[in-house]
């Protein structure tokens, strides 16, 4: 029992869980489980019962029990006790003063990734203010290399995402060369498919190959489906550079989703077996989101952003070269409005990176959210201030297979400039070298097609071309 008193009145939380979950923003995901505080009140003294409490209690009380789930074994397994030495007499509240201090220097952060489980940072986070969790965050800095480098200070990378409801090759074609001109691509390029067949994702890992040799893009393709598609691919010889999957916070969610870390372990090194990097090794890409537990029912009532912390721990496990929180995407059921995908976006970023992950952000609302664009601008701004990775680049924001509005080509044209941002260097010497930007830095594009891609362009049959 977590008790707390506050005048002549005294509270009690039942379990580390239940504290933790009266303690966090609310939302409307942590109502629909019935775990959210039941008062503003309630919540600030979770909140304040939460600071006072130590960081070593999350070594000794597992939120899921260690026997029932292997994300909890992976958390407690894989513990640093060397690493988290120099926190370890802080208590949450202590903990969040040193991050916000300068000496939680970016190598300071670095050296107590290991000790810090996510369930800590979870804690940590629901005590901070949007401008604290940014601070931090910036103040934390991750790279990562396969044939571009992410995550270099002073850099903003974007997937280009050519989605297509039929997966039409020439509609795909199309948005990929409209977001190489606006300087996108240079995180991925990655194609969710619109069926889940192995023979489908073949035909689009060999189209993306084609493109990239063609014009020695440094980047990276991928196509977005199963992880046992991934890997009946490589048994196919297909060209795959990264193996992607939705993973959750808890081994009742990936079952779910269809695999556990044993899959994971497999399909990185298959895909580490093809050698297709030239500048890295980082070959996993996985997104996460606020709500995939519950959606599951798979919770064990911890709070939908405890859940997606510890997803982190699995991304970890396996050194990826990107993450990104798929931020509003699953509804309104679990992030109701703007404010709530706001906060939720600035808590994902700062967890992953706290943790030790390259994080990106799907910045984005379905249509019956209580958001438009102008929520997500505010988010794209806080986050790029915040040093996040990359985000999505999509033709007109508007993702017309799955059906959500995120970030165009145009955003992150828009993110560069404002906050002087450049491309990944190796993307950055392409763009300069195939003059489709007119400046070395990647923020304003040249007025005409690339001599490059207006060859291409000519070769194609009548009524194919491009104006």
């Amino acid at each position: 029992m977590y008790r707390y008193s506050l005048g002549d009145r005294r509270w009690q939380f039942a379990t580390l869980a239940e504290l933790m979950a009266r303690a966090t923003p609310a939302r409307s995901g942590d109502r629909l489980a019935g775990v959210i505080a039941h008062t503003a009140e309630e919540r600030v003294v979770a909140q304040m019962a939460l600071a006072d409490l130590p960081l070593k209690t999350f070594l000794s009380e597992a939120l899921i029990p260690y026997e029932q789930d292997e994300v909890t074994r992976l958390i407690f397994d894989d513990h640093d006790p060397v690493a988290f030495e120099p926190v370890s007499h802080l208590t949450v509240g202590d903990f969040r003063n040193w991050l916000l201090s300068d000496h939680a220097t970016p190598e300071m952060l670095a050296s107590i990734r290991a000790g810090i489980t996510p369930e800590m940072i979870a804690a940590v986070s629901k005590i901070m203010r949007n401008q604290d969790l940014i601070l931090v965050a910036a103040k934390c800095q991750v790279q990562t290399a396969f044939r571009s480098t992410i995550g270099l200070p002073g850099r903003l990378s974007t997937r280009l995402q050519p989605n297509h409801p039929t997966d039409d090759m020439t509609g795909i074609a199309a948005s990929i060369l409209d977001g190489l001109l606006y300087g996108s691509g240079d995180a991925v390029i990655g194609i969710n498919p619109a069926t889940d067949s192995v023979s489908q994702s073949v035909r689009l890992l060999q189209m993306m190959d084609e493109v990239i040799r063609q014009y020695e893009i440094p980047t990276q393709s991928c196509v977005l489906t199963h992880v046992t598609n991934t890997l009946e691919a490589i048994e196919q010889k297909a060209p795959v550079d990264l193996v992607f999957q939705s993973i959750g916070g808890t081994e009742a969610t990936n079952r779910s989703f269809g695999f556990d870390l044993a899959t994971l372990a497999e399909a990185r090194d298959a895909a580490l077996s093809l050698n297709r990097g030239t500048v890295g090794n980082n070959v996993m890409y996985f997104e996460t989101g606020q709500g995939s537990a519950l959606s599951a029912d798979a919770h064990h009532g911890v709070d939908q952003q405890t859940c997606e912390a510890r997803a982190y721990a699995v991304a970890r496990k396996f050194q990826p070269l990107l993450v990104n929180t798929v931020v509003g995407f699953i509804g309104p059921e679990y992030l109701f409005d703007g404010r709530e995908i706001t906060r939720a976006g600035l808590e994902d970023h700062f967890c992953g990176k706290l943790l030790g992950l390259p994080m990106g952000c799907d910045i984005c609302y379905t249509n019956h959210a209580e958001a438009d664009q102008n929520d997500m601008d505010n988010l794209l701004t806080l986050l790029g201030v915040a040093g996040c990775n990359f985000i999505m680049g999509i033709p007109g924001s508007d993702d017309i297979m799955l059906n959500y509005q995120t970030t165009s080509f145009h955003d992150a044209l828009y993110l560069r400039r404002v906050l002087d941002k450049r491309p990944a260097p190796e993307f950055e010497q392409w763009l300069t070298r195939m003059q489709i930007f007119r400046d070395t830095e990647g923020k304003v594009p040249s007025e005409g097609l690339p001599e490059a891609f207006r060859e291409s362009l000519g070769r194609l049959p009548e009524g194919q071309g491009h104006d």
